[in-house]
C-alpha cells in the first residue's frame, strides 16, 4: 500500500518574505501586489508576529508551532490547515475560513474570531493508484480539543466536532452553532453565549460558572455533571425590591439625590438583576448601594455612580461611557469588555481636603475600553487589565503592580 501523499512544499525565508511584501503591496492597491498564495506551505514553527495576511490562500498550509500572535488573518482562507501548538494571541481570524483546521494544544487567547467558520472539512486529492484520497492530519481536522482560546471573540462562530478540555473562560460566544459539537470538560466560565445553537451539544462535564446563557435552548443538550453555578439566564420581566417595582425604588432613588435626602431613599438593590430596566442611560444613581448587582450588557451611558458600592457587580460589556464614577468602590467587580471611554474614575471631593478613592482591586477589566477616561490616584491592585485600550487613559498616581 503507498504512503500517505503529502503536498506540502517547503519554503526558503527569502522566498516567504518576497511573498509578504507582494501581499502587503495587494493590500493596499500599490503596484507589484499578489495576493499571498501559501497553500500546502510548510510554515511550521514560522515566526510571523503580527504579520498582515489577510484575505491570503493558506489552504492546507502547515503552521504547527508558528508564532502568529496580533497577526491580522482575517477572511484568509485556511481550510484543512494545521495550526496544532500555535500562537495566535490577539490574532485577528475575523470571518476566516477555518474548515478542517487542527486546533489542537494552540493558544487563541483574546483573539478575534467573529463569523469565522470552525466546521469539519476535508481536503482531497487525486491519488494514480487508489483514486481521491484524503489528507489528514495527526489529529483529525476540526479538532480543537486542549485550544486555549480565553477571552476570544467567537460571536457567530461555527463550530463542529471536538472541542473537549478548550479553554473558553470569558470567551464571546454569542449567536455561536454549536450544534452537535463534542464540549466534554470544556471550560466556558463567564463565556458569553448569548443565543447559541446547542442542539445535541456534549457539555458533559463542562464548566459554565458566570456563563451567559439568555435566549439559549438547552434542552437537547448533554449536561451531566455540568457545572452551571450563578449563570444568567433570561431576566425576569420585572423585579421586585420589598414589594416595590425595582424601577420605583429607583426613581426614589432619584428623588433622594436630588432632594439632598430631604424625599425618597437611597436605594439598597444587593445581587439585584437590573437587565430588566433595559438601560439606565444618564441616571442619577449617586451612593447606590448595589453589591454583586448584574448590569450585564446594560447601556449606562452617562449614568452617574459617584461614591457607588459596586462591590462585585457584573458590568460585563455594560456601555459606560461618559459615565461618572468618582469615588466608585468597584472591588471585585467585572468589567470584562466594557466601554468605560471617557469615564471619570478620578477621586471624588466629599468634604474639604477630604476625597475619596475610586477603588477597582482585583476588578477584572479584561479588553476594557478605557480610552481617554481618567482614573486619577485610583486603586488598581491585582486589577486584570489584560487586553484593555488605554490609549489617552489618565492614571496619574494610581496604584497598579508592575
Amino acid at each position: 500500500m503507498s504512503a500517505a501523499p503529502n503536498l506540502l512544499r517547503a519554503l526558503e525565508h527569502a522566498s516567504l518574505k518576497q511573498t509578504l511584501e507582494a501581499h502587503a503591496r495587494f493590500l493596499t492597491g500599490r503596484p507589484g501586489g499578489r495576493r499571498a498564495n501559501l497553500a500546502h506551505a510548510d510554515l511550521s514553527n514560522v515566526m510571523l508576529e503580527g504579520v498582515n495576511l489577510a484575505e491570503a490562500e493558506l489552504t492546507g498550509a502547515r503552521l504547527n508551532g508558528a508564532t502568529l500572535k496580533g497577526g491580522d488573518l482575517s477572511r484568509a482562507v485556511l481550510f484543512g490547515a494545521d495550526l496544532r501548538d500555535a500562537d495566535l494571541r490577539a490574532a485577528n481570524l475575523s470571518k476566516a475560513d477555518l474548515r478542517g483546521v487542527c486546533l489542537r494544544g494552540a493558544n487563541l487567547s483574546y483573539a478575534n474570531l467573529t463569523g469565522a467558520d470552525l466546521r469539519e472539512g476535508r481536503i482531497a486529492m487525486q491519488d494514480a493508484e487508489f483514486g481521491f484520497r484524503i489528507l489528514s492530519h495527526d489529529r483529525r481536522p476540526g479538532d480543537l480539543a486542549y485550544t486555549v482560546m480565553a477571552g476570544a471573540n467567537l460571536d457567530g462562530v461555527q463550530v463542529s466536532e471536538d472541542s473537549r478540555s478548550a479553554d473558553l473562560t470569558d470567551a464571546v460566544l454569542s449567536g455561536a452553532q454549536l450544534g452537535g459539537a463534542r464540549m466534554v470538560k470544556t471550560l466556558l466560565d463567564g463565556a458569553d453565549l448569548s443565543g447559541a445553537e446547542m442542539f445535541n451539544t456534549d457539555l458533559s462535564g463542562a464548566s459554565l460558572k458566570r456563563a451567559v446563557l439568555t435566549g439559549v435552548d438547552t434542552s437537547s443538550a448533554n449536561l451531566e455533571q455540568a457545572d452551571l453555578s450563578d449563570v444568567l439566564r433570561a431576566p425576569p420581566p420585572i423585579v421586585y425590591i420589598d414589594d416595590l417595582p425595582l424601577g420605583e425604588v429607583v426613581a426614589d432613588h432619584e428623588r433622594y439625590c436630588a432632594s439632598h435626602g430631604a424625599e425618597g431613599a437611597i436605594a439598597k438593590v444587593a445581587r439585584v438583576d437590573f437587565r430588566s430596566l433595559r438601560q439606565l442611560r444618564r441616571r442619577v444613581l449617586t451612593g447606590i448601594q448595589a453589591q454583586g448587582a448584574i448590569f450585564f450588557g446594560m447601556d449606562m451611558e452617562g449614568v452617574q455612580l459617584q461614591g457607588a458600592d459596586l462591590t462585585g457587580a457584573d458590568l460585563r460589556g455594560a456601555n459606560l461611557r461618559a459615565a461618572d464614577l468618582r469615588g466608585a468602590k468597584l472591588l471585585d467587580a467585572r468589567l470584562d469588555r466594557a466601554d468605560l471611554r471617557g469615564a471619570n474614575l478620578d477621586p471624588l471631593l466629599i468634604a474639604e481636603g477630604r476625597h475619596l478613592r475610586s477603588n477597582l482591586t482585583r476588578a477584572v477589566l479584561r479588553q476594557a475600553d478605557l480610552r481617554d477616561a481618567r482614573a486619577r490616584n485610583a486603586r488598581l491592585l491585582e486589577a486584570d487589565l489584560t487586553g484593555a485600550k488605554l490609549a489617552g487613559a489618565d492614571l496619574t498616581g494610581a496604584e497598579r503592580e508592575f
